[in-house]
């Protein structure tokens, strides 16, 4: 494990592997080093790139300092990209790549962009998100109900049935989501109302990197609206389906597309 010190003063903890050009994959919620995609899909990554895994702000081994706002994300994506050399390619998935596509607006040290399913809802084809969703997850962190939280996330986050939820109560991977809780404030905030706004879209279009865009071929219609809609937003974009992958992509089907991209 390695670390560097983001710009307000936050160690973010990171691991590296490999040769080649500097690639950041970046997580969406949950994920850390020890818990996620990412280290699957970085074993792979590793023979032609070198691969950064690392845990986002509050989260694992790295630290946290208040009050949380987006641009502290974005500042560590750029404390990482400086201890990688001074550029490298970024990798986001679901809210991390929502994370990922505002630094590209911001960052010209990011040479190039890949995104997996930014889950936007932009039209009826899910139920809204809460208008409220933001301050509920602030009022049950308040009474102190991480398990709330989570269940808050799972259901009216990912659309998950309520009484689905109640038998991951007791699983063993509860308490580890329990412990990340808090870090749900953050992924909602980098997500917003969930919409891609005229201030958002003004945002795509400022990214001036190539850039490819994926999506599951057997995610749900929504989860499609959305890829199509960030690919159409951000000048050049490619614009990608995996066949019979959902929002949980097999790193076997994803890493050859992303060496495809990243190495051309």
């Amino acid at each position: 494990m390695n670390k560097v010190t983001s710009k307000d003063g936050t160690a973010i903890a990171f691991d590296q592997a490999g040769t080649g050009p500097a690639l950041i994959l970046v997580d969406g919620a949950f994920g850390n080093r020890a818990f996620g995609p990412m280290g699957a899909l970085a074993l792979l990554l590793a023979p032609y790139f070198t691969v950064i895994t690392f845990d986002r702000r509050g989260r694992n081994d790295s630290g946290d300092t208040a009050p949380y706002a987006v641009e502290r994300e974005v500042e560590d994506l750029a404390a990482l990209i400086t201890a990688a050399g001074g550029s490298a390619g970024v990798y986001g998935i679901s809210s991390g790549a929502v994370l990922a596509f505002e630094a590209a607006s911001q960052l010209p040290t990011i040479t190039k962009l890949a995104l997996y399913e930014p889950p936007l809802v932009l039209d009826d084809s899910r139920p809204a998100v809460p208008a409220d969703y933001l301050e509920q997850f602030h009022a049950l962190q308040a009474a102190g109900r991480p398990g709330d939280m989570v269940e808050l996330f799972m259901t009216k986050g990912v659309g998950m049935p309520v009484e689905f939820v109640a038998p991951m109560r007791q699983s063993p991977v509860w308490p580890a989501l329990e412990s990340l809780a808090p870090t749900l404030i953050y992924d909602t905030t980098i997500m917003g109302d969930f919409a891609l706004s005229p201030a958002r879209t003004q945002r795509l279009a400022a990214i001036h990197v190539p850039t490819l865009v994926l999506g599951g071929g057997a995610s749900p219609a929504w989860l499609h609206h959305a890829v199509n809609a960030v690919t159409n937003a951000i000048p050049g974009a490619q614009r990608g389906t995996l066949e019979g992958q959902t929002h949980e992509v097999s790193a076997e089907v994803l890493a050859p597309v992303l060496v495809e991209f990243f190495a051309a």
